[in-house]
């Protein structure tokens, strides 16, 4: 990881806040946040609450989350893969989503976006999903 901070990794235009991707090696509750944004560790907890119903693992510790933005307006955009792209409940786990992270104070527009680049691999779960499934 590079020495840059969070602070440094904020673009200059104030709508576009804090973004987050889950790789690097920063705890999202650590992130600093300015007013009015919506914690990024907050939305990581609500993404938490989503399950796969085929797998007994959130989608967060899949790996199924590439991005978080929040910006100063209580917009969130969430950057997502499925493990996929004949799952069947393709479009309903995007609203899951949206609605999982309606409930972060100050979230005030939600958009959940499924991009495939890159595909999902089971390399790409935390260690907490690969022992749940038995893949250590």
């Amino acid at each position: 990881m590079d020495d840059t901070t969070a602070q440094d990794r904020r673009t200059a235009d104030p709508r576009t806040g804090e973004s987050w991707r889950p790789d690097e090696d920063v705890d999202p509750c650590a992130i600093p946040q300015e007013e009015g944004e919506p914690p990024i560790g907050d939305i990581v907890d609500a993404i938490r609450t989503v399950f796969d119903p085929e797998i007994p693992v959130n989608i967060y510790d899949l790996g199924l989350v590439y991005a978080i933005d929040s910006r100063k307006d209580g917009a969130v955009r969430i950057e997502m893969t499925l493990t996929a792209p004949g799952c069947p409940v393709a479009e309903d786990i995007p609203v899951w989503v949206r609605d999982a992270v309606a409930k972060v104070d100050g979230a005030t527009d939600i958009d959940v976006e499924i991009v495939w680049d890159p595909p999902w691999d089971p390399s790409m779960m935390s260690d907490y999903a690969r022992i749940e499934l038995g893949m250590y």
